[in-house]
Parts: C-alpha cells; sequence; structure tokens
C-alpha cells in the first residue's frame, strides 16, 4: 500500500474543497463564502451527502484516513464503493472515527466512486492503494438537486443510498445533492450558488422547511420566482423541474404560524411555473410532490409525519425516478432510460 497525492479535481458532488487542518474538506457550499449563509446552514453544507472520491484505479485494496467523524445521531457513518454506478462495498465507520478500508475489489482497470458519510463532514487526510489511481473525466450529465433534509437523506442507511444517490446511479448522473437538512429556505445566495454550478438539469424541491414560519406566504410565491429567475441567468435553458413538497400532516391544511399550509405551497409552486412558462420559460415544469409521496406512503414508511426512514428513501427513488425522470426523458434530456 502507498499514498495517492490528490488535490480536489478527485471530488465530485462537492461546490468546493477547503485545504483544512492538513487535509482537503469538500463541502456543499463556496468555501470563501461560507459567512455570507446563515450560521444554520453551516452544519448541513458540511455534511458530505453525494460527495465522492473519483478515479480510475487497478488496485484490488484502498483505505481512507480521515480527521475524525461528527457524532452521529441516527445511523452511524459508512463509506460505500461504486464501480460504473453499481454499489459494490460498504465500509462502516465509528463516530469519531478515523479509518475506512475497501478490500477484496475486482483486479484490473475500473472507475471506482468512494461516497462519504452523509451525516457528516469528512476531512480526508490520505488515500492508500496497493495499485496506481489517477482522475479520470466525468461524462456523465451533471444532475444538481436543491431541498430540505427529505433530500439530504441523513436516515439513508448509506451515502449511496440516499433517494438522489440511486436514482443518479439508476440513471448514469454526476449528482450534486444540495439537500441541506431544516436549510432550504429559498434563500438568494442558494440561487446564485446553483445558478454558477454546471448543469444539465436542476431539481428544486420547495416549502416543508418555510412551514415552521421563516416565510409568510406574501413572501414565497416571488421568493419561487425569483430563485429560478436568478438560475437562469446563466442557465437559460437547463431543464428546471419544481417540485412541491410531499406529504406533511400536520399542515397540510392546518395553518402555520404565519397562516400558511402545506396546500397553498403547493398551489403557488405550480402557480410560479405557470407564470414563468406563459412568459416563456419553455424548460420548467412542475411535478406535486404528492405523487413522490403522498400520505398513505407516509403513514407507512415515516416514524415523524415527515421524513421517510431508510425503508422509505428506497420507495421515495422509485417513485421519483418514475414521476420526474421519465418525464425528462420525455423532453429529450440525454439521461440512461
Amino acid at each position: 500500500m502507498h499514498t495517492i497525492p490528490i488535490n480536489a479535481s478527485w471530488f465530485e458532488g462537492a461546490v468546493s474543497v477547503a485545504a483544512v487542518d492538513g487535509g482537503l474538506l469538500p463541502l456543499r457550499l463556496p468555501w470563501n463564502e461560507r459567512e455570507l449563509f446563515h450560521q444554520d446552514l453551516h452544519g448541513s453544507a458540511y455534511m458530505a451527502s453525494g460527495v465522492r472520491l473519483r478515479f480510475a484505479t487497478d488496485a484490488e485494496e484502498l483505505a481512507l484516513t480521515f480527521a475524525p467523524l461528527w457524532d452521529s445521531w441516527i445511523y452511524g457513518h459508512h463509506f460505500d464503493l461504486t464501480i460504473d454506478d453499481e454499489l459494490i462495498a460498504g465500509a462502516p465507520a465509528p463516530d469519531r472515527g478515523t479509518r475506512a478500508r475497501f478490500t477484496g475489489l475486482p483486479c484490473g482497470e475500473k472507475t471506482v466512486e468512494i461516497w462519504f458519510p452523509q451525516g457528516s463532514a469528512v476531512t480526508l487526510l490520505e488515500l492508500r492503494a496497493d495499485g496506481a489511481c489517477q482522475t479520470v473525466p466525468d461524462p456523465r450529465p451533471k444532475w444538481v438537486t436543491y431541498g430540505s433534509s427529505i433530500t439530504h437523506c441523513v436516515r439513508s442507511l448509506s451515502p449511496a443510498r440516499t433517494w438522489p444517490a440511486i436514482v443518479a446511479r439508476r440513471r448514469g448522473l454526476n449528482l450534486t445533492n444540495l439537500g441541506y437538512g431544516g436549510q432550504c429556505h429559498l434563500e438568494a445566495l442558494a440561487g446564485m450558488m446553483i445558478r454558477d454550478l454546471p448543469a444539465d438539469f436542476i431539481t428544486l424541491k420547495l416549502g416543508i422547511n418555510t412551514v415552521g414560519g421563516s416565510m409568510a406566504q406574501r413572501v414565497f410565491y416571488p421568493s419561487v420566482t425569483g430563485l429560478v429567475r436568478i438560475i437562469r441567468e446563466r442557465h437559460p435553458t437547463t431543464p428546471i423541474v419544481l417540485i412541491s413538497p410531499i406529504a406533511y400532516p400536520p399542515n397540510e391544511r392546518t395553518p402555520n404560524m404565519v397562516g400558511d399550509t402545506i396546500e397553498s405551497m403547493r398551489r403557488d409552486i405550480e402557480e410560479a411555473c405557470r407564470q414563468l412558462v406563459a412568459l416563456g420559460d419553455d424548460n420548467l415544469c412542475y411535478i406535486n410532490g404528492l405523487e413522490i409521496f403522498d400520505e398513505a406512503l407516509l403513514a407507512q414508511y415515516s416514524e415523524d409525519q415527515c421524513h421517510p426512514g431508510p425503508d422509505g428513501i428506497e420507495v421515495q427513488a422509485e417513485r421519483f425516478d418514475r414521476v420526474v425522470m421519465e418525464k425528462l426523458l420525455e423532453r429529450g434530456l440525454p439521461i440512461r432510460a
């Protein structure tokens, strides 16, 4: 085993990669602008949901060393290894753990992705291998998805089994997951970040975090339209899918502290899409979140009336793939059928 020199170009799914404490820290926000974002967003954005190392290798054994992982409050930490989008191996890592190892990999040249834990920041200190490793271009279409904890998926059993990761691997996509637990509040800075990322298509799963009262209905509708307009500054024709909240029984029809409901949010997002399309945005479409996860599914797969558990995340992946990806295929997007 020997040490492989790596740099930021080895990472996929990160918005930026910072050199800190003798290692590399991938983040899901711009490192140099991080203090412009609300402090509450930082914790979620440092977590590595969807972040992975991608490289070609003939190694049969790989090992990572990293700074101690954050304490997990749910299912613990895992690293996953995929080859050609197929999940090959997993490596559990304990709280405050510093090492993960993969052995018995297929012999010969292959392109691997090592997926980092979705519930922790990971400062990578060292990659070791018993063979050669080098960066390799990623020709897959780039998918950027923005959302809440339901997109972040800390409840997934492992990082390659979040619903965005499952869909991305099935469809052959290069994923950037901007799901932030509790922090999808449609900020202009989030729109600017998405605007500046390369993307072949974008999904915006909006609404559920604002039900806590951070945004009144008077502000919600123009915030949706404003978010799309900001992204359109550099993605004028990129397909964008607006997705309203999945089921949330506590506020489906019961107003929150600022008088809004999940039902009214769905109406507002659909109307925002309709108005933008009427003004000429032919590459925008709307999906009702209930088509992806309705109240019956939530009752079956959620313990808190909000977040699907591990089995529910798998169901959500299946339904998102059928409802959203099939629509994009019909529009001619070059994704794997």
